[in-house]
């Protein structure tokens, strides 16, 4: 049934003080989109290898039979964000934890032997963590390689982190969110490549009516998600390059961007990263229409791409024709979209049906093609290497040439063959 999500495998009465949680999916209200056939519930999946001791088993993840299977809200929802002004969060400690945890995670994982990259000729598995407008094309394209008889099944992750811990033994095939997680697995040693990009940077700097430079914001609140997130790297590293040299803001974690739009609103902080999305959510409210554009990192930091497709190396190599067929479907759905932000609008109303009033769907549309956010085959060498290269940067993974985090094989293959048909359908490129 299109939508219906099935109840978790039956699980052990007891767990074995070092048996391996492979993956909590969430059975968040969102994650119930039409369309997405194919979605399961899984605990302790079941491998061919054994299981791996050390991995990070936390309650949130494990929890025996008849306990509440709903996800923890990892961040307090607070009707004044900044209650706790400058504390750090649970969600935002619980995240650094879990970045600081992953490269062993990956390497706990590696110790596998005889692990492949799983799947088949004829069948593969899509990791998404809360599906969002990003992961719209990824579902129609999902569904346009079912048509060809492929049997693909999408799955919902709690974390970016358990769908690389996912990815890395073959539960996965593929997966799009964070490229961050992925390059630390990487570095690792984890069979995982990036194959596609999956949105372009979407994050840009909004500030209040009286902040309209990036130097008056010296020692002034800014929202940031947690001191580990993309955004806060790609932040400081803005505050770095273009504001007045010792100037700096104070950063105040608030967890969530919707806590972060009302704290921006009410002139709690001056200033915070949005994404386009709640960027327009805010100048759709009835405050947010003298809010300044600081900053679109976009354009900030050329080349970077916060948000991709990555796959299962093993899985690649021993499976070409469906690896190839789904993406070749992501960049056709790419096209689409930017031949007519329309389809966009269609692919919203069937996805996420209710995360967009039909006029915030329209004006979304148009914002993310006018930008140029969806193009699969975007990626070239030398932007992936600008990516490693900025999250080095950051301190966050060590440097990597191109062929040991990429393989671009499929989306110029894609590219190449989709070309002349786009510019017979006067699409362009």
């Amino acid at each position: 049934m299109v939508g219906r999500r099935w109840p978790p495998r039956a699980r052990p009465d007891a767990l074995p003080p070092d048996a391996v949680i492979g993956r909590y999916l969430s059975r968040r209200r969102r994650a119930n989109f039409p369309g997405a056939t194919g979605l399961t519930g899984s605990f302790c999946p079941a491998h061919d290898c054994a299981y791996v001791s050390a991995i990070d088993c936390t309650p949130s993840i494990a929890r025996r039979p008849g306990e509440d299977t709903r996800p923890r809200r990892l961040f307090a929802e607070r009707s004044d964000p900044l209650s706790s002004r400058s504390v750090r969060t649970p969600a935002s400690r619980h995240r650094l934890k879990r970045r600081r945890v992953l490269g062993a995670i990956v390497s706990a994982t590696l110790l596998l032997a005889g692990c492949s990259g799983g799947g088949t000729d004829n069948s593969f598995t899509v990791a998404l963590i809360e599906p969002d407008i990003a992961a719209v094309p990824l579902l129609a394209a999902v569904d346009a390689v079912r048509e060809q008889g492929f049997d693909v099944k999408v799955e919902e992750a709690a974390e970016p982190e358990l769908a690389i811990e996912g990815l890395v033994r073959g539960d996965y095939q593929f997966s799009a969110e964070a490229t961050s997680p992925a390059l630390i697995a990487m570095s690792k040693g984890a069979p995982i490549r990036i194959v596609a990009d999956a949105v372009g940077n979407q994050w840009a700097v909004y500030g209040a009516q009286n902040r309209d430079s990036c130097d008056q914001l010296d020692g002034r609140p800014f929202g940031i998600f947690s001191e580990g997130s993309v955004a806060t790297a790609m932040v400081r590293q803005w505050v770095s390059k273009d504001c007045r040299k010792g100037s700096e803001p104070e950063y105040l974690t608030i967890g969530g961007s919707d806590a972060r739009a009302q704290a921006l609103l009410s002139g709690q902080i001056d200033a915070t990263a949005l994404e386009v999305t709640d960027a327009i959510t805010l100048e759709r409210a009835g405050g947010g229409k003298g809010l300044h554009r600081l900053a679109d990192f976009k354009e900030v930091f050329p080349g970077l791409h916060p948000q991709t497709v990555y796959a299962n190396d093993d899985y690649l190599g021993e499976h070409r024709k469906p690896s190839q067929a789904f993406i070749d479907a992501i960049v056709a759905e790419h096209r689409k979209i930017n031949a007519d932000p329309g389809y966009l609008v269609s692919l919203l109303k069937k996805y996420l049906p209710d995360a967009y009033d039909e006029e915030t769907a329209k004006v979304t549309s148009r914002r993310y093609v006018d930008a140029g956010l969806f193009d699969a085959a975007g990626l070239t060498p030398r932007s992936v290497q600008r990516t490693v290269d900025f999250f080095a940067d950051a301190g966050i993974v060590k440097r990597m040439p191109v062929e040991d985090v990429a393989d671009l094989s499929f989306v110029d293959r894609a590219a190449a063959e989709q070309e002349p048909v786009a510019q017979e359908r006067g699409e362009g490129s």
